[in-house]
């Protein structure tokens, strides 16, 4: 059950709220969560930057922030920032399709709000495999879903 998700769109953006909406539910269900509130924000590359700074002292700009408000909560509590400039820019250098790099962030946050960690590069290697699972489910379900 999705309490309160929010796609909160202040940039140009490719994908579809609706399309958002989709993956979100196929993810939870994929994961068997309940999600109390999510809230995905696509933001400009200075706004993301501004977060970065403010909450993480990061100084630079970076395609994606999450938020996990869960706590001890069982149900997923979280926002997630994207950068869809930046998004642009990885798509462009690793050749792929700039929607499924959009795609590639959601889940990506996604995860995050699960636990997943992408500090080490273990770690990071996990993440990667889960989100090519993801994103293969993902996009043969949108598949499905729009015959």
């Amino acid at each position: 059950m999705v309490k309160n998700l929010q796609i909160n769109v202040s940039v140009k953006c490719p994908i579809g709220k609706v399309g958002v909406h989709k993956a979100i539910n196929i993810l939870k269900k994929h994961h068997q969560v309940s999600i109390a509130s999510l809230i995905i924000n696509f933001v400009s590359p200075e706004q993301i930057k501004e977060i970065n700074a403010e909450y993480l002292n990061h100084h630079y700009v970076t395609d994606i922030i999450t938020f996990n408000y869960s706590g001890s909560n069982t149900d997923l509590d979280g926002e997630i920032f994207i950068s869809p400039d930046e998004a642009a820019k990885n798509a462009k250098s690793y050749k792929i399709d700039f929607d499924n790099e959009l795609k590639r962030l959601v889940v990506h946050g996604f995860l995050h709000l699960l636990g997943f960690d992408d500090k080490t590069r273990r770690e990071k290697l996990i993440m990667r495999n889960m989100e090519n699972q993801l994103l293969y489910r993902l996009n043969f379900t949108l598949l499905q879903a729009n015959r």
